[in-house]
């Protein structure tokens, strides 16, 4: 993760260990918040994501993750489009 600049270069530490120092932009906290929109793109519920990531709120994880769920609207329209050509649930 290094090599690709995902994480940056460590700094020295006084005891000539590395030690590497990230802010809320890059490393783990990034690949945290891309894993929960890869599960939202995928459907998975608030819920779920927010049993997955450790929240003991799902409303905490609605308001960091709402801006990342599809549509209500694009939704409703899908499910309308369904019905209407015969495809959704309501046949």
């Amino acid at each position: 993760m290094n090599s690709s600049n995902v994480i940056p270069a460590p700094d020295k530490h006084p005891r000539q260990r590395k030690r590497y120092t990230t802010s809320r932009k890059e490393g783990l906290h990034q690949l945290r918040h891309y894993y929960a929109s890869v599960m939202l793109a995928g459907g998975v519920s608030i819920r779920e994501l927010a049993e997955c990531l450790g929240h003991a709120d799902p409303g905490f994880t609605l308001r960091v993750y709402a801006h990342l769920m599809p549509g209500s609207h694009d939704r409703a329209r899908k499910a309308m489009r369904e019905v209407s050509h015969g495809t959704g649930t309501g046949q």
